[in-house]
Parts: C-alpha cells; sequence; structure tokens
C-alpha cells in the first residue's frame, strides 16, 4: 500500500468529528445571542420600573393629601414576610441550576418545584393583603400607584412562576436537559431580575412611609 494514501475511514472520523466541533460551536453562538437578547429585554422592562418608580417619588413628595383619607400607613409584617420569602427564593433556583448543571435531574427539580411554591405563596400573600386593604384603586394617587407598582410587578411574578413551570414539564421528557438548557438559564435570570424590583418596590412603598 502506497503511504501517501490517506485511509477513507480516517477521513470520515475526521470529517465527523469537524462536523460536531462545527454544530457545537454554532449551537453555543445561538445561546448566546439568544441570552443577550433576552438581556436586552430585561433591560427595558427595567426602563418601565424605573419610570414607575421615578414618577412614585415625585407624586409622594410634591402631593398635599398623598395617603387616602382615613389611612395612616401600611401594614408591614405580612409584605415583609412576603418579602424574605420571595428573596431567598432567588437562593433556591441558583440551587436547582446547580443540580442541573451536575446532571443531577432529581434535584433540580425539588428545588425548581420549591422556587415556584414560594413565589406561589408570595402571590397568595399578595392577594389576602389585597384583599384587606381600606382602599382602592380609585382612591387618590397613592391608591393608584400603590395597585399600579405592586400589580404590575404582581404579573411578572405570575409570568415567572408560569415559565419555570414549563421548565419543569420539559425536564421529563428523556434527554432534554441533557447539555443544559437556555430556558432555565433565562427564567432563573428573570427570577431574580423581578427579586431585585421587588426589593426597590418594598423600601418605596413599605419602608418610606
Amino acid at each position: 500500500m502506497n503511504q501517501t494514501e490517506i485511509d477513507p475511514s480516517l477521513n470520515a472520523h475526521q470529517a465527523s468529528s469537524s462536523a460536531t466541533v462545527t454544530a457545537a460551536a454554532h449551537e453555543h453562538d445561538e445561546a448566546g445571542n439568544s441570552m443577550f437578547g433576552f438581556i436586552i429585554f430585561l433591560l427595558s422592562e427595567s426602563v418601565i420600573f424605573l419610570s414607575f418608580f421615578a414618577g412614585y417619588i415625585v407624586y409622594k413628595t410634591t402631593a398635599l393629601d398623598w395617603l387616602p383619607p382615613g389611612v395612616t400607613g401600611l401594614e408591614i409584617k405580612e409584605p415583609a414576610i412576603n418579602t424574605v420569602v420571595l428573596v431567598s427564593s432567588s437562593f433556591v433556583i441558583y440551587l436547582a441550576e446547580r443540580f442541573l448543571h451536575k446532571e443531577n435531574l432529581w434535584g433540580f427539580r425539588l428545588f425548581w418545584l420549591l422556587t415556584i411554591a414560594m413565589g406561589s405563596y408570595f402571590l397568595y400573600g399578595q392577594a389576602v393583603e389585597w384583599q384587606g386593604l381600606p382602599f382602592g384603586f380609585t382612591d387618590g394617587v397613592f391608591g393608584g400607584t400603590f395597585y399600579l407598582l405592586t400589580g404590575f410587578h404582581g404579573l411578572h411574578v405570575l409570568t415567572g412562576v408560569l415559565l419555570q413551570l414549563l421548565m419543569l414539564g420539559r425536564s421529563f421528557i428523556p434527554g432534554n436537559y441533557d447539555g443544559g438548557e437556555f430556558g432555565v438559564a433565562a427564567t432563573s435570570l428573570f427570577w431574580h431580575f423581578v427579586d431585585v424590583i421587588w426589593i426597590i418596590l418594598f423600601a418605596l412603598i413599605y419602608l418610606w412611609q
């Protein structure tokens, strides 16, 4: 056999390896572009919330009658408990991601489900608070801004919980999360964003009375 000849099987193996590397690089680039686009989306959401925060501060510092008649302030105990639960859920969802990176699906599902439960508890607590408030959406500037800010944030929490349920369901599809999952990373990032926004809201509405 001529030593200059190349084994066809070796060529096929090299071509297959090259195709695999190219596909992996392409998949990595797509995931990076998707995450970049998602970060831009979160930045646009941040602008909306910042405009609401600015409006709240302006109204509070300039309105002559800020609180509705008969209202002296907001109860802080239950909202504070809800805050602790929601902020703690950021750490829990981080642990869920770590389990996924270690390819431990049951650990991922457990902590992911716990995050869903904590987010649901927050929504329940907010609904109970709304039901017991002595003012409504149309009771002055404070009433309108309070329900607008907490309601808009609550909508984001609900969206996060629904996304988490979707990602949890996808984890039961065999091989779906073998190489990681953009949806899980994006949902987790969205949840951290929701938690940070609530910390600011809690400080503005409940601590600064």
